[in-house]
């Protein structure tokens, strides 16, 4: 059955080629006074706390520059963003593939560590059914700065969908999944329909090797 098959979609460098979103959206945070030098020097001292290895794990975790920051003028300046950051940036290829999977009757899922409140208007645009992204922990009505576990990033996106799936009563096996990056990899493993998008960090190197396709998506 059709509805047995899901899609998930990786956002960054795949939905939206090119940069991370969150790098826009922390600019824009700037420009309106939600976050500032501190917060700056804050995510540097956290980016090298760990060096080496140099990687942006610690930063994916603890989004330093939300830390104690009140929630709903943040969450309020997401839908502006996606329409004047993301709307554009939006490939072509990405719509016509989740078109294609929906007129198949495949479930299509956003699979992402971005934040939920960031990505949910470009979730809600491309009608895509279900949402699988990383949430902010909340003390009140402040953030805390720190992802609520399980964080879908690696084995966390993975995880994430072998819980939608065996909730859903999808087969992975029948599914597919769209991702740039070895952070996806994991999850590319897990269905029998991988696709690598725009790949980054050695994914064109591994793709080519296991026999995977390679898409160049705009």
């Amino acid at each position: 059955m059709s509805s047995r098959i899901a899609a998930f979609f990786d956002l960054d460098n795949t939905i939206v080629p090119g940069s991370a979103i969150e790098h826009p959206f922390f600019r824009l945070l700037w420009r309106q006074g939600l976050v500032g030098p501190r917060d700056l020097t804050r995510s540097i001292a956290i980016l090298f706390q760990n060096v080496p290895p140099f990687t942006f794990d610690p930063l994916r975790r603890f989004k330093a520059y939300l830390a104690e920051k009140p929630v709903a003028p943040i969450e309020a300046s997401a839908q502006g963003f996606f329409w004047d950051h993301v709307c554009p940036r939006i490939s072509e290829q990405a719509r016509l593939a989740i078109e294609e999977h929906r007129a198949h009757g495949h479930r299509v899922v956003l699979l992402t560590g971005s934040p939920d409140f960031i990505v949910e208007p470009l979730a809600t645009y491309l009608k895509i059914d279900e949402v699988l992204a990383g949430r902010l922990e909340r003390l009140g009505t402040l953030f805390s700065g720190r992802m609520v576990e399980p964080y879908p990033y690696r084995q966390g996106k993975r995880l994430a969908a072998e819980r939608f799936a065996a909730e859903q009563r999808v087969d992975l096996g029948a599914s597919y999944m769209y991702g740039d990056s070895p952070g996806d990899l994991p999850i590319l493993e897990a269905v029998g329909h991988p696709r690598i998008v725009n790949p980054i960090r050695g994914m064109h190197r591994i793709a080519r090797k296991r026999g995977w396709p390679i898409l160049r998506w705009d």
